[in-house]
């Protein structure tokens, strides 16, 4: 009966990038983590980053704008890193994401969430499920799993391990 209740809680935590909002289910998320240095990746795709030291353990970062095709912008106080739980194929792969804000944790149903229209190729819709009317706006609902390509996060975890001896920052825990 517990299992029930847990698998029906519909909790995001939402994000902002830009003036848009987005939001990502609680399940995926690892952790929060205030902005650090991050050790860039030499020849790495535009999107990513670099990397940093997250207990003992080197974390892929990537700037979640870049990623879905929106202009950089400067990193102020309320810039911060969701590390996020991906499935690969069965394996569990950490990755962080730059965002401009964390805004909160929210409970949507899922006949508050609405199908996607038709946005054109400004997002790829195969990363997002639906959007969802809170509060007279509109929260882009993704499915975090699919944000990546399999050749991605290959990608992504072969650039970290091959820079896990460079990465000299301090360890965040």
């Amino acid at each position: 009966m517990e299992q029930e209740k847990t698998s029906k809680i519909n909790s995001y935590l939402t994000f902002k990038l830009g003036d848009e909002e987005f939001a990502a289910h609680v399940g995926k998320v690892l952790n929060i983590l205030e902005m650090t240095k991050i050790t860039t990746v030499p020849k790495a795709p535009d999107y990513l980053k670099g990397v940093i030291n997250l207990r003992g353990a080197v974390l892929p970062v990537i700037d979640a704008r870049i990623k879905f095709g929106m202009p950089e912008a400067e990193y102020t106080t309320n810039t911060c890193i969701i590390v996020l739980d991906i499935d690969l194929d069965g394996d569990s792969v950490h990755v962080g994401a730059i965002v401009d804000s964390v805004q909160a944790v929210l409970e949507i149903d899922n006949n508050q969430i609405m199908p996607l229209p038709t946005l054109g190729s400004r997002y790829k819709s195969e990363f997002i499920i639906g959007m969802a009317k809170i509060d007279e706006k509109f929260i882009i609902i993704l499915n975090m799993d699919a944000v990546f390509s399999i050749d991605e996060i290959t990608n992504l975890k072969v650039n970290a391990e091959m820079n896990a001896d460079n990465v000299n920052v301090e360890k965040i825990d």
